[in-house]
């Protein structure tokens, strides 16, 4: 293989490979790469990120998990390819393509990035018999899925074996899901624990787990922006949003209406927001040569 040169990168606890492809096209399998290169015995990562030539934006980001199966947008991974793209091109505002949608991202310092992502619209509540009992999940794509379990105590939830059942069960088949269990703090913070889908574990952080966490704490007038989010490696995401078409009040008031898709077991509403970001803190850990 052609030597071919990476940066690690860690958001928030996320750790990332980043592979600039601009200048020249890897012709190998990014999929047999990531599954090496994320263990932790090798360099170990909970993805690979690719920057590439973009048509639509200044730049596009690929997403390859551990397992070597691609995912549409990641929340902490866009702001790491932010900061290392603007870096580059000598400004601080930068668009970054995705399979989710342009995501517009600001370096506000060489530590912390802020990026605007692609509004959900739908969340929907479903009923699950899982891990032996009945269980309420609230359902959102942020980009990628999420189910969201709410828990008095997320400390002492066992996110490996829940989440494991949870993000394979046969009501989220054939994609599968990820899996945030979330523990309301206060109007405007909460604690956050993800099994990620394709990693295959649960992650220090989760960039649209926080979103997802977020959004639906606020749709059952749990939370209202500023949100702060703690993931596992205890720093802190903060993710902001509106209403869509009239400001915020200190309650709920997101618009809501019956959705098509309302089915057996499940209750969708189609729920309007504007200005959905995610802010936190970006470092470049090392760079590195693959040969």
């Amino acid at each position: 293989m052609t030597p071919l040169s990476f940066v690690k990168m860690e958001g928030t606890g996320n750790d990332f490979i980043l592979l600039d492809l601009r200048r020249g096209r890897f012709t190998g399998s990014l999929p047999r790469l990531a599954r090496q290169l994320c263990r932790r015995s090798r360099v170990g990562a909970d993805g690979v990120l690719t920057v590439e030539p973009s048509r639509r934006a200044d730049v596009r980001m690929r997403v390859i998990n551990p397992d070597g199966s691609e995912a549409e947008m990641c929340g902490n991974g866009a702001r790491c390819v932010a900061l290392y793209a603007a870096h580059g091109l000598g400004r601080r505002h930068v668009t970054i393509e995705t399979k989710a949608g342009v995501v517009h991202a600001h370096a506000r310092s060489t530590r912390r990035v802020h990026v605007t992502l692609p509004a959900p619209s739908v969340v929907r509540l479903q009923r699950l018999t899982a891990l032996g009992r009945p269980l309420m999940v609230h359902r959102i794509n942020v980009g990628v899925p999420h189910a969201v379990v709410f828990v008095p105590v997320v400390r002492r939830v066992d996110v490996q074996a829940s989440g494991r059942v949870i993000r394979r069960h046969r009501t989220f088949r054939p994609a599968g899901t990820n899996v945030d269990f979330v523990e309301v703090l206060n109007a405007h913070a909460v604690r956050l624990r993800t099994y990620e889908r394709g990693v295959e574990a649960e992650t220090q952080a989760c960039g649209t787990g926080a979103v997802a966490a977020a959004l639906v704490a606020a749709h059952l007038g749990r939370c209202r922006s500023p949100v702060t989010v703690y993931p596992a490696s205890g720093e802190r995401l903060v993710v902001r949003f509106h209403a869509a078409g009239h400001a915020w009040p200190h309650h709920l008031a997101a618009r809501r209406r019956r959705a098509p898709e309302d089915g057996p077991g499940g209750r969708s509403q189609v729920v309007g927001w504007r200005d959905v970001s995610l802010e936190g803190e970006v470092r470049r850990v090392f760079e590195g040569v693959l040969s």
